[in-house]
């Protein structure tokens, strides 16, 4: 990526980064659990509660998100919590539920 006249690995690789994040979220569902997550640590049924899907398929977009290393999860009994891992996914789902997230 050439910025200024200059080219640096580092922006590129923080675009492919953006790119392949962006690209994960971009599926409504995602989205609309992004939102719900926000800088949350919320479990799986409170998460299917508030999208009114099967469990299944929120599990199956939640497996995605992980694999994308846009969430991480961590598991206290017999539930496990998902929460956004990257203070930078962070600040881009905020920015993204104050624009289309919000109920104004």
């Amino acid at each position: 990526m050439t910025v200024k006249g200059k080219h640096t690995s580092t922006d590129d690789a923080n675009i492919a980064i953006a790119a392949h994040c962006l690209k994960a979220m971009s599926h409504p569902l995602r989205l609309k659990i992004l939102c719900i997550l926000g800088n949350e640590a919320i479990y799986v049924q409170q998460i299917v509660e508030q999208v009114g899907t099967s469990q299944s398929n929120v599990s199956q977009h939640l497996a995605i998100l992980k694999e994308k290393k846009i969430l991480g999860s961590k598991k206290e009994a017999n539930r496990v919590y998902y929460f956004i891992d990257d203070a930078r996914m962070l600040q881009l789902i905020e920015m993204m539920r104050d624009v289309f997230c919000s109920n104004d």
